[in-house]
């Protein structure tokens, strides 16, 4: 399989308030995994800068002009109680967002089998016209915008594993069934959206998890619900937005999984992408706050993307 990876110097730039788990390091310590001889044949590639223009695929535009407006010329300013900028968060997030067009781009165009995107801020809690959860701007709802309007893609399956409900996500494609929403997380948990009972239009699929479940749980859900409903909507490009905070190393939540569980996960991901969207597979960087936790999962999650 071919793989990419993007990413870009000016995300560690992103800065956050000292002790916001949220920080620079987290992707530092992505790129040190990542240097190992097992990753020599990735191909890594900088990650280009969005036109403001593809964040009108998923928000408003009076939504992108208040978030520019916001970012300060020195120091940092808050946007809500979580959700920090500094200033090259904005070329942050237009880089962030040019990696997942990129990656849409090439899994059409035959660049790459699959993509990885180590970029932030992350995106998942991004509702139309609200930052929250350290999200700015949605990349996964944009990515699949993107292979809708410039690859004619007529149905996105996203599946999101971050142990916070994306709600953000959630909120965008409510009802519209040419995209289909997966998601497992803990529950209860921020940011409270998220019950089994929250369907849209019929695709949207939430699989909650009780704190203190672990890969057993997870396994469970994923075999049971969410790849049935993902083979039953047969899309043309499926989309992981990849939160490794349901690491038992995490300190945002209280779920158990290990790094092999998400090494599994990607495993039958890739399996239904072969048979179902021409291994078109785009994974986009969410949560994960413990460096050592994030590290691990990144190499299970990459090294089987590479595998194939």
């Amino acid at each position: 399989m071919s793989t990419r990876l993007y990413s870009h110097p000016v995300c560690l730039e992103h800065l956050t308030p000292p002790g916001h788990p949220e920080r620079p390091d987290r992707l530092r310590a992505i790129e040190t995994v990542l240097e190992h001889d097992i990753f020599s044949s990735l191909d890594r590639v900088e990650a280009p800068k969005a036109d403001e223009a593809a964040i009108l695929l998923a928000h408003p535009e009076s939504y992108a002009r208040r978030v520019k407006e916001a970012i300060p010329a020195e120091g940092m300013a808050r946007i809500d109680a979580d959700t920090s900028v500094s200033p090259k968060s904005w070329e942050a997030a237009l880089h962030a967002i040019g990696a997942a067009q990129a990656a849409v781009d090439d899994v059409f165009t035959g660049k790459a089998d699959n993509v990885f995107a180590a970029v932030r801020p992350p995106g998942h809690h991004a509702e139309k016209d609200r930052a929250m959860g350290f999200c700015l701007f949605n990349h996964a709802a944009i990515a699949a915008r993107r292979a809708q309007r410039a690859h004619g893609a007529e149905r996105v399956a996203i599946f999101d594993w971050d142990v916070h409900h994306g709600n953000g996500t959630q909120d965008i494609f409510w009802d519209d069934p040419s995209v289909l929403y997966c998601s497992t997380h803990q529950m209860p948990l921020y940011p409270g959206s998220g019950a089994e009972s929250e369907t849209g239009a019929g695709n949207i699929v939430n699989v909650p998890l009780s704190p203190g479940a672990g890969g057993e749980e997870f396994r469970e859900a994923v075999e049971s619900v969410v790849l049935p409903r993902i083979e039953a909507f047969k899309p043309d490009l499926i989309i992981i937005s990849a939160g490794f905070d349901a690491h038992h190393r995490d300190p945002l939540a209280e779920l158990n999984f290990s790094e092999e569980d998400f090494g599994w996960a990607t495993d039958e991901i890739m399996e239904s992408a072969a048979r179902l969207s021409q291994n078109r597979l785009v994974s986009l960087l969410e949560g994960g706050y413990d460096l050592e936790g994030l590290a691990l999962s990144v190499v299970a999650h990459v090294g089987r993307l590479m595998k194939g």
